[in-house]
Protein backbone atom coordinates (compact mmCIF):
# COMPACT_ATOMS: atom_id res chain seq x y z
CA UNK A 1 0.00 0.00 0.00
CA UNK A 2 2.83 2.45 0.78
CA UNK A 3 4.46 1.75 -2.54
CA UNK A 4 1.22 2.41 -4.41
CA UNK A 5 0.65 5.76 -2.66
CA UNK A 6 4.17 6.90 -3.51
CA UNK A 7 3.68 5.98 -7.12
CA UNK A 8 0.38 7.87 -7.33
CA UNK A 9 1.84 10.99 -5.76
CA UNK A 10 4.79 11.07 -8.14
CA UNK A 11 2.51 10.60 -11.15
CA UNK A 12 0.52 13.81 -10.61
CA UNK A 13 0.42 15.97 -13.83
CA UNK A 14 0.41 19.73 -14.17
CA UNK A 15 -0.94 21.75 -17.14
CA UNK A 16 1.33 23.95 -19.36
CA UNK A 17 0.25 27.11 -17.50
CA UNK A 18 0.72 25.69 -13.98
CA UNK A 19 4.34 26.82 -13.68
CA UNK A 20 3.88 28.38 -10.25
CA UNK A 21 2.32 25.17 -8.97
CA UNK A 22 5.18 23.13 -10.35
CA UNK A 23 7.77 25.52 -8.88
CA UNK A 24 6.12 25.67 -5.51
CA UNK A 25 5.75 21.95 -5.45
CA UNK A 26 9.40 21.55 -6.31
CA UNK A 27 10.51 24.12 -3.77
CA UNK A 28 8.27 22.60 -1.15
CA UNK A 29 9.79 19.18 -1.75
CA UNK A 30 13.29 20.62 -1.49
CA UNK A 31 12.54 22.51 1.72
CA UNK A 32 10.94 19.40 3.24
CA UNK A 33 13.98 17.16 2.68
CA UNK A 34 15.84 17.86 5.98
CA UNK A 35 12.65 17.37 8.01
CA UNK A 36 11.84 14.14 6.15
CA UNK A 37 15.39 12.89 6.69
CA UNK A 38 15.23 13.64 10.40
CA UNK A 39 11.82 12.01 10.64
CA UNK A 40 13.10 8.94 8.80
CA UNK A 41 16.06 8.69 11.17
CA UNK A 42 13.75 8.99 14.18
CA UNK A 43 11.45 6.32 12.74
CA UNK A 44 14.40 4.00 12.22
CA UNK A 45 15.59 4.56 15.77
CA UNK A 46 12.10 3.96 17.13
CA UNK A 47 11.75 0.87 14.96
CA UNK A 48 15.09 -0.45 16.18
CA UNK A 49 14.09 0.19 19.80
CA UNK A 50 10.76 -1.53 19.17
CA UNK A 51 12.49 -4.56 17.63
CA UNK A 52 14.86 -4.77 20.60
CA UNK A 53 11.92 -4.54 22.99
CA UNK A 54 10.03 -7.32 21.21
CA UNK A 55 13.20 -9.43 21.12
CA UNK A 56 13.64 -8.93 24.87
CA UNK A 57 10.01 -9.85 25.44
CA UNK A 58 10.44 -13.03 23.42
CA UNK A 59 13.59 -13.87 25.35
CA UNK A 60 11.84 -13.31 28.69
CA UNK A 61 8.94 -15.48 27.50
CA UNK A 62 11.34 -18.30 26.61
CA UNK A 63 13.06 -17.98 29.98
CA UNK A 64 9.71 -18.05 31.81
CA UNK A 65 8.25 -21.08 30.09
CA UNK A 66 7.60 -24.77 30.59
CA UNK A 67 9.29 -27.75 28.96
CA UNK A 68 7.46 -31.03 28.38
CA UNK A 69 10.29 -33.50 28.95
CA UNK A 70 8.49 -36.50 27.45
CA UNK A 71 5.70 -36.80 24.89
CA UNK A 72 4.81 -38.58 21.65
CA UNK A 73 3.53 -35.84 19.35
CA UNK A 74 3.82 -38.07 16.29
CA UNK A 75 0.88 -40.13 17.57
CA UNK A 76 -2.37 -39.77 15.64
CA UNK A 77 -4.28 -39.38 18.91
CA UNK A 78 -2.63 -36.04 19.68
CA UNK A 79 -5.52 -33.50 19.63
CA UNK A 80 -5.24 -31.25 16.59
CA UNK A 81 -2.21 -33.10 15.29
CA UNK A 82 1.27 -31.64 15.46
CA UNK A 83 0.20 -28.14 14.36
CA UNK A 84 -2.60 -28.05 16.89
CA UNK A 85 -0.39 -29.35 19.68
CA UNK A 86 2.27 -26.74 18.96
CA UNK A 87 -0.24 -23.90 18.83
CA UNK A 88 -1.88 -24.93 22.08
CA UNK A 89 1.51 -25.44 23.74
CA UNK A 90 2.67 -21.99 22.68
CA UNK A 91 -0.50 -20.41 24.07
CA UNK A 92 0.02 -22.27 27.37
CA UNK A 93 3.62 -21.09 27.69
CA UNK A 94 5.31 -24.37 26.74
CA UNK A 95 8.50 -23.53 24.86
CA UNK A 96 9.86 -26.99 24.10
CA UNK A 97 8.95 -30.66 24.10
CA UNK A 98 10.86 -33.92 23.75
CA UNK A 99 9.15 -36.43 21.49
CA UNK A 100 10.36 -39.87 22.46
CA UNK A 101 11.04 -42.81 20.17
CA UNK A 102 9.88 -46.31 21.08
CA UNK A 103 11.02 -48.24 18.00
CA UNK A 104 12.40 -47.51 14.54
CA UNK A 105 9.19 -46.09 13.09
CA UNK A 106 8.44 -43.73 15.96
CA UNK A 107 12.08 -42.68 16.30
CA UNK A 108 12.13 -41.74 12.62
CA UNK A 109 8.85 -39.86 13.03
CA UNK A 110 10.30 -37.87 15.92
CA UNK A 111 13.49 -37.07 14.02
CA UNK A 112 11.42 -35.80 11.10
CA UNK A 113 9.31 -33.52 13.32
CA UNK A 114 12.37 -32.20 15.12
CA UNK A 115 13.94 -31.28 11.78
CA UNK A 116 10.87 -29.20 10.89
CA UNK A 117 9.75 -27.61 14.15
CA UNK A 118 12.11 -25.81 16.51
CA UNK A 119 10.23 -26.59 19.76
CA UNK A 120 10.33 -30.36 19.11
CA UNK A 121 13.35 -32.48 20.04
CA UNK A 122 13.74 -36.16 19.26
CA UNK A 123 15.12 -39.22 21.00
CA UNK A 124 15.88 -42.64 19.57
CA UNK A 125 15.10 -45.74 21.55
CA UNK A 126 13.64 -49.21 21.84
CA UNK A 127 10.83 -49.47 24.38
CA UNK A 128 10.75 -52.61 26.54
CA UNK A 129 7.54 -53.61 24.76
CA UNK A 130 9.57 -53.74 21.52
CA UNK A 131 12.75 -55.22 23.00
CA UNK A 132 12.21 -58.53 21.22
CA UNK A 133 13.07 -56.80 17.91
CA UNK A 134 16.61 -55.99 19.04
CA UNK A 135 18.51 -52.73 19.47
CA UNK A 136 20.12 -53.23 16.07
CA UNK A 137 16.81 -52.10 14.52
CA UNK A 138 17.43 -48.53 15.74
CA UNK A 139 21.22 -48.45 16.05
CA UNK A 140 21.93 -46.44 12.90
CA UNK A 141 19.45 -43.74 13.89
CA UNK A 142 21.72 -42.46 16.66
CA UNK A 143 23.87 -40.99 13.89
CA UNK A 144 21.05 -38.75 12.68
CA UNK A 145 21.47 -35.03 13.44
CA UNK A 146 19.48 -33.55 16.29
CA UNK A 147 19.01 -36.68 18.41
CA UNK A 148 19.08 -35.42 22.01
CA UNK A 149 18.82 -38.65 24.05
CA UNK A 150 18.66 -42.44 24.10
CA UNK A 151 15.32 -44.03 24.95
CA UNK A 152 12.86 -44.66 26.04
CA UNK A 153 14.22 -47.96 27.19
CA UNK A 154 14.04 -50.06 30.33
CA UNK A 155 11.88 -52.75 31.84
CA UNK A 156 8.11 -53.30 31.91
CA UNK A 157 7.19 -56.35 33.97
CA UNK A 158 3.53 -55.29 34.14
CA UNK A 159 2.72 -56.06 30.50
CA UNK A 160 5.70 -58.27 29.53
CA UNK A 161 5.08 -57.68 25.82
CA UNK A 162 8.67 -58.79 25.27
CA UNK A 163 10.41 -61.62 27.16
CA UNK A 164 12.17 -60.32 30.26
CA UNK A 165 15.59 -61.51 29.14
CA UNK A 166 15.13 -59.55 25.89
CA UNK A 167 14.08 -56.49 27.89
CA UNK A 168 17.12 -56.69 30.15
CA UNK A 169 19.47 -57.18 27.20
CA UNK A 170 18.01 -54.25 25.22
CA UNK A 171 18.14 -52.03 28.30
CA UNK A 172 21.80 -52.84 28.98
CA UNK A 173 22.72 -52.22 25.35
CA UNK A 174 21.05 -48.83 25.31
CA UNK A 175 22.74 -47.82 28.55
CA UNK A 176 26.02 -48.62 26.82
CA UNK A 177 25.04 -46.46 23.84
CA UNK A 178 24.22 -43.54 26.13
CA UNK A 179 27.56 -43.88 27.90
CA UNK A 180 29.55 -44.29 24.68
CA UNK A 181 27.90 -41.29 22.99
CA UNK A 182 27.60 -39.20 26.16
CA UNK A 183 23.86 -38.85 25.59
CA UNK A 184 21.10 -38.64 28.20
CA UNK A 185 19.20 -41.87 28.94
CA UNK A 186 15.39 -41.95 29.20
CA UNK A 187 14.26 -44.87 31.38
CA UNK A 188 10.87 -46.59 31.44
CA UNK A 189 10.35 -48.83 34.44
CA UNK A 190 7.16 -50.48 35.63
CA UNK A 191 6.95 -53.12 38.35
CA UNK A 192 10.68 -53.62 37.88
CA UNK A 193 12.50 -51.27 40.24
CA UNK A 194 15.00 -53.79 41.60
CA UNK A 195 16.14 -55.05 38.20
CA UNK A 196 16.16 -51.52 36.79
CA UNK A 197 18.58 -50.31 39.47
CA UNK A 198 20.67 -53.49 39.26
CA UNK A 199 21.20 -53.11 35.51
CA UNK A 200 21.94 -49.39 35.82
CA UNK A 201 24.50 -50.11 38.53
CA UNK A 202 26.10 -52.93 36.56
CA UNK A 203 26.34 -51.06 33.25
CA UNK A 204 27.13 -47.67 34.77
CA UNK A 205 24.52 -44.98 35.26
CA UNK A 206 24.87 -42.41 32.44
CA UNK A 207 25.78 -38.91 33.56
CA UNK A 208 22.29 -37.70 32.63
CA UNK A 209 19.64 -40.31 33.37
CA UNK A 210 15.90 -39.59 33.53
CA UNK A 211 13.39 -41.86 35.24
CA UNK A 212 10.39 -41.04 33.07
CA UNK A 213 6.76 -41.16 34.21
CA UNK A 214 7.80 -41.81 37.79
CA UNK A 215 5.42 -44.20 39.55
CA UNK A 216 7.34 -45.02 42.72
CA UNK A 217 7.30 -43.62 46.20
CA UNK A 218 9.82 -41.91 48.47
CA UNK A 219 12.22 -44.87 48.49
CA UNK A 220 12.37 -45.21 44.70
CA UNK A 221 12.75 -41.46 44.30
CA UNK A 222 15.63 -41.39 46.77
CA UNK A 223 17.29 -44.39 45.09
CA UNK A 224 17.02 -42.61 41.74
CA UNK A 225 18.44 -39.33 43.03
CA UNK A 226 21.27 -41.12 44.88
CA UNK A 227 22.34 -42.48 41.49
CA UNK A 228 22.37 -38.97 40.05
CA UNK A 229 19.18 -39.48 38.06
CA UNK A 230 16.43 -36.98 37.34
CA UNK A 231 12.85 -37.84 38.27
CA UNK A 232 10.12 -36.89 35.79
CA UNK A 233 6.54 -36.60 37.01
CA UNK A 234 3.59 -37.11 34.65
CA UNK A 235 -0.15 -36.56 34.88
CA UNK A 236 -0.36 -39.51 37.29
CA UNK A 237 0.81 -37.16 40.05
CA UNK A 238 -2.50 -35.30 39.70
CA UNK A 239 -4.60 -38.41 40.40
CA UNK A 240 -6.21 -38.42 43.85
CA UNK A 241 -5.23 -41.98 44.71
CA UNK A 242 -1.56 -41.64 43.73
CA UNK A 243 -0.55 -40.88 47.31
CA UNK A 244 2.90 -42.49 47.15
CA UNK A 245 3.75 -40.43 44.07
CA UNK A 246 2.46 -37.34 45.89
CA UNK A 247 4.92 -38.05 48.71
CA UNK A 248 7.77 -38.45 46.25
CA UNK A 249 6.87 -35.19 44.50
CA UNK A 250 6.82 -33.33 47.81
CA UNK A 251 10.32 -34.51 48.71
CA UNK A 252 12.10 -34.73 45.36
CA UNK A 253 14.91 -32.15 45.18
CA UNK A 254 13.83 -29.44 42.75
CA UNK A 255 17.18 -29.57 40.98
CA UNK A 256 16.36 -33.19 40.07
CA UNK A 257 12.69 -32.74 39.14
CA UNK A 258 11.24 -32.76 35.61
CA UNK A 259 7.64 -32.61 34.39
CA UNK A 260 6.11 -34.34 31.39
CA UNK A 261 2.83 -35.27 29.77
CA UNK A 262 3.64 -38.60 28.08
CA UNK A 263 0.94 -37.37 25.71
CA UNK A 264 -1.31 -38.54 24.19
CA UNK A 265 -1.44 -40.81 27.25
CA UNK A 266 -2.08 -40.10 30.95
CA UNK A 267 -3.93 -36.79 30.72
CA UNK A 268 -3.77 -34.97 34.07
CA UNK A 269 -6.82 -34.09 36.12
CA UNK A 270 -9.25 -32.51 35.40
CA UNK A 271 -8.78 -33.89 31.87
CA UNK A 272 -8.23 -37.50 32.85
CA UNK A 273 -9.60 -39.90 30.26
CA UNK A 274 -9.08 -37.53 27.34
CA UNK A 275 -6.25 -37.59 24.81
CA UNK A 276 -3.35 -35.71 26.38
CA UNK A 277 -1.38 -32.84 24.80
CA UNK A 278 1.94 -31.11 25.68
CA UNK A 279 0.15 -27.93 26.76
CA UNK A 280 -1.16 -29.78 29.80
CA UNK A 281 2.30 -30.15 31.30
CA UNK A 282 1.34 -26.90 33.02
CA UNK A 283 -1.35 -28.80 34.96
CA UNK A 284 1.26 -31.29 36.16
CA UNK A 285 3.47 -28.47 37.39
CA UNK A 286 0.60 -26.63 39.01
CA UNK A 287 -0.43 -29.73 40.95
CA UNK A 288 3.11 -30.30 42.20
CA UNK A 289 3.24 -26.66 43.30
CA UNK A 290 0.10 -27.29 45.31
CA UNK A 291 1.56 -30.42 46.89
CA UNK A 292 4.71 -28.54 47.88
CA UNK A 293 2.84 -25.34 48.78
CA UNK A 294 5.09 -23.15 46.63
CA UNK A 295 4.32 -20.71 43.80
CA UNK A 296 3.73 -22.29 40.40
CA UNK A 297 6.57 -20.18 39.00
CA UNK A 298 8.95 -21.97 41.36
CA UNK A 299 8.10 -25.35 39.84
CA UNK A 300 8.10 -23.98 36.29
CA UNK A 301 11.52 -22.38 36.62
CA UNK A 302 13.09 -25.27 38.56
CA UNK A 303 11.86 -27.99 36.20
CA UNK A 304 12.84 -25.96 33.17
CA UNK A 305 16.39 -25.52 34.49
CA UNK A 306 16.61 -29.20 35.46
CA UNK A 307 15.40 -30.30 32.02
CA UNK A 308 18.03 -28.17 30.31
CA UNK A 309 20.69 -29.80 32.49
CA UNK A 310 19.31 -33.28 31.90
CA UNK A 311 18.89 -32.83 28.13
CA UNK A 312 21.31 -30.06 27.09
CA UNK A 313 20.51 -30.59 23.41
CA UNK A 314 17.29 -28.66 23.98
CA UNK A 315 19.06 -25.47 25.01
CA UNK A 316 20.22 -23.94 21.71
CA UNK A 317 16.73 -23.86 20.22
CA UNK A 318 15.38 -21.82 23.12
CA UNK A 319 17.81 -19.06 22.21
CA UNK A 320 16.77 -19.06 18.56
CA UNK A 321 13.32 -19.34 17.01
CA UNK A 322 10.34 -18.30 19.19
CA UNK A 323 8.21 -21.19 20.51
CA UNK A 324 5.87 -22.76 17.98
CA UNK A 325 7.62 -21.45 14.88
CA UNK A 326 8.68 -23.88 12.17
CA UNK A 327 12.26 -24.17 11.00
CA UNK A 328 10.99 -24.64 7.46
CA UNK A 329 11.55 -21.71 5.05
Amino acid sequence: MIGKQTHDRGAQSFGPHDVNDVTSAGEGSASDEPESSERSERDQQQGSASDEEHSSERQRARQASWIDSHCHVYEERIPGGVDGALAEARDAGVAAMVTVGCDRETSLAGIDLASRFTPIHATVGLHPHEARHGVETVLDLFDRPGVVAVGECGLDYYYDHSPRDAQRRAFAEQIAIANDRVLPLVVHTRDAWEDTFDILDTEGVPQRTIIHCFTGGRDEMRASVERGAYVSFSGIVTFAKSTEIHDAARECPLERMLVETDSPYLAPSPNRGRANTPAWVTLVGEHIAGLRQVPVDTIRDATRAATLRAIPGIGPSLMATPPGESTEP
